[in-house]
Formats: structure tokens, sequence, C-alpha cells
């Protein structure tokens, strides 16, 4: 009989769905992400750009900032991203600089991801996973959509 790990990629992507989901409930755009170092979360956030007033303030900016305050050090290469949506342009740059290990995402952005420009954009040891709990990340995001659009099927 064997025995599975407590802690699995499915497991901290659930986390990241729920720090989407408190950004869902406070309407901002439905992204969470936590950073993780061995088996553990040593970051949350959640998208804040409406509360802060700040475009900037995207989930995995909150995330690299909070983890790299959490290490006392700001390289992340032996934590993993674990974000519900592609990371954007600029969220990719701030997380080739922070030099984190691997980024895992849910659902692909085909408009704004970064796996959509030509070149590299990460750091060149990063190590990227696509596609994890694709269709939970998508259904929040399309949920919120919908709302903001006034489609009564969601209220």
């Amino acid at each position: 009989m064997s025995i599975e790990p407590l802690y699995t990629p499915d497991y901290f992507m659930r986390e990241a769905l729920k720090e989407a989901q408190k950004a869902f409930e406070a309407d901002e755009v439905p992204v969470g992400a936590v950073v993780v170092a061995g088996d553990r979360v040593i970051a949350r956030a959640h998208n804040l750009t409406e509360r802060l007033n700040d475009v900037t303030a995207h989930a995995e900016m909150q995330a690299i900032t909070a983890a790299a305050n959490a290490l006392g050090g700001k390289y992340l290469s032996d934590c993993t991203l674990y974000v519900t949506l592609e990371p954007c342009l600029m969220c990719a740059g701030a997380l080739a600089w922070s030099q984190v290990g691997k980024i895992v995402y849910g659902a692909a952005d085909s408009k704004k991801g970064f796996s959509k420009i030509e070149g590299a954009v990460l750091h060149p040891k990063t190590e990227v996973q696509s596609g994890l709990m694709e269709a939970e990340c998508a259904k929040l995001l399309k949920d919120f959509f919908a709302k903001k659009r006034g489609n009564s099927f969601l209220q």
C-alpha cells in the first residue's frame, strides 16, 4: 500500500484558487497565487489592482514580494509559484528577476500571457508547467466576466 503525499501540486493550486476566490469576492479579476518552498506555502496573494488603484498589483507581483520578505532575500530559485492564470509579460519579467525555480499555472491567457511573446522571457533555469486544474481556474474567470457583463445565469 502506498500513501499519497499530503502536499501535491493539486493541493497548492487549490490554495491559489482560494486566493482567486477572495479576489472574485472583492470584485477584482480572480487571479490567485501561492509561493511554495519545500512543502510549505510561504506567500499567498490575489489581485489587488482595484483596491490599491495600482495596475501592477497583480497576484504574482504581490506573491513575489511576500515570498522575498518571508525568505529574507530577493531570489526565489528554490520556490514554486502556483498561479491560476498564466502570468502576463510584466509578471513574467518580475518572475525572471526573482529567478523563481518553477511556475505552475492553471488557465492559459490567450491575449496577454507571457507564452505568446517570442523569445526568452523567464529566467533560463525556470521550469514551467501549464494547465494544472485548468477547467476550475478558467471557470472562475469566466464567471467573473459574465457577472461583469450582467449575464443573468450567474445571478
